[in-house]
């Protein structure tokens, strides 16, 4: 696999894992005791840390990038494994 492979499919990882990990860890003004400010939505995170949230996502995604590389070079799962629709003596076959 070359190294631009790798690199997109880390940056479609990242973005995933980046707007997956959004709601979580992040507290409302309500939830703080702060008060809003004038014509600010309640639903408005009060403590969102984009730089942790990078750097979290960053760190998820060059696990799961190095999974999917070991996986394409040893093939430990192929589509061939989920191939259902044969009976269970033709798989893999």
């Amino acid at each position: 696999m070359s190294p631009w492979s790798i690199l997109a499919i880390y940056v479609l990882v990242w973005i995933f894992v980046a707007f997956v990990m959004l709601p979580f860890g992040v507290r409302t003004h309500e939830e703080m005791g702060l008060d809003l400010t004038p014509g600010q939505a309640e639903s408005a995170p009060a403590n969102f840390r984009p730089g942790r949230l990078a750097l979290r996502a960053a760190v998820i995604a060059v696990v799961l990038t190095a999974l999917w590389v070991a996986n394409w070079e040893q093939g430990w799962i192929t589509r061939e494994s989920f191939d259902f629709m044969l009976p269970p003596g033709q798989r893999g076959a």
